[in-house]
């Protein structure tokens, strides 16, 4: 269980780490795991397992045929209970949570875990979790934000999900300082690019660069009729765009053009390992 240090701390500390713990020059993150300096280590990430069946089922196949590396689930969703019996049959698998206070898509809402009359503050007029992000921000109760990211955390790892990180969904954030980052770079494709350079996006900005951790964060599911009744309001993260993600992190090309380019694969738990014990220990791990 979590103590009663603020979540952000808890953010802060699963997904960064202090850079300079040690006395004398400090290691990079690649050679704290063993790896030489010259190493360039990558986290291929999935966000919003749970968020539906079609985003499931592609995410279910990339963790298991090792497309990506690490996954978040969205707990107030109407498909978390089939992430945690994905979870509970891959207790290996890489997962964290992807922790809401916003439901961003018009037709298919969600609302919190913890009791209404407990976070009414994180209430929209018809009791859902806002569509608009700042919506929260202007709101929300700090102890009520609290509350609902610690239930979420809660009731995941009460129904068996060993989680490995913490990640946000809409309008938290934590802005570490430059020496205490993991990794250095997050990599996330923008509206505007075509479908037949989804991949070369991809590459054109890993092959830029040198050694260091990195994280690519990926949207899956599949372009099916669920996916796109679902995101009817949201063409960009929306079906056709997460099928174009599964489509390339699953692609021959993009897992070769990575080994080419001397790029290692890893998860959260492996970063976790460049982490001071004391970290680990105040997370509850």
């Amino acid at each position: 269980m979590f103590s009663s240090r603020p979540l952000s701390f808890f953010l802060a500390i699963i997904l960064l780490g202090a850079g300079a713990h040690a006395q004398g020059p400090a290691k990079s993150v690649p050679e704290r795991l063993g790896y030489p300096a010259t190493a360039k280590l990558l986290i291929i990430h999935a966000d919003d397992f749970g968020g539906s069946h079609s985003i499931n089922r592609a995410t279910s196949e990339a963790l298991e045929k090792g497309y990506i590396t690490s996954s978040s689930i969205l707990v107030p969703c109407p498909w978390f209970p089939e992430a945690v019996e994905f979870a509970k049959a891959h207790p290996d698998a890489d997962l964290g949570i992807h922790q809401a206070l916003n439901s961003e898509w018009m037709g298919y809402r969600w609302g919190p875990i913890s009791s209404k009359d407990q976070v009414s503050s994180l209430l929209d007029a018809q009791g859902y979790l806002p569509l608009d992000t700042p919506e929260v921000a202007k709101h929300a109760k700090p102890e009520e934000v609290e509350r609902e990211l610690r239930a979420q955390v809660d009731l995941a790892k009460k129904l068996g999900v060993h989680l490995t990180h913490l990640g946000t969904h809409g309008p938290l954030g934590v802005k570490p300082p430059p020496d205490e980052m993991l990794v250095q770079q997050v990599i996330s494709i923008e509206p505007g690019v075509p479908a037949d350079k989804w991949t070369a996006w991809y590459e054109d900005q890993l092959k830029r660069l040198g050694p260091g951790v990195y994280e690519v964060i990926v949207h899956l599911a599949f372009d099916d009729d669920e996916m796109r009744g679902i995101t009817k309001d949201h063409p960009d993260w929306g079906a056709a765009w997460r099928q174009h993600d599964f489509d390339m992190v699953k692609s021959a090309e993009f897992h070769q053009f990575l080994k080419d380019n001397g790029f290692t694969l890893v998860g959260w738990k492996d970063l976790a390992k460049a982490l001071p014990k004391e970290y680990g220990k105040d997370a509850g791990y």
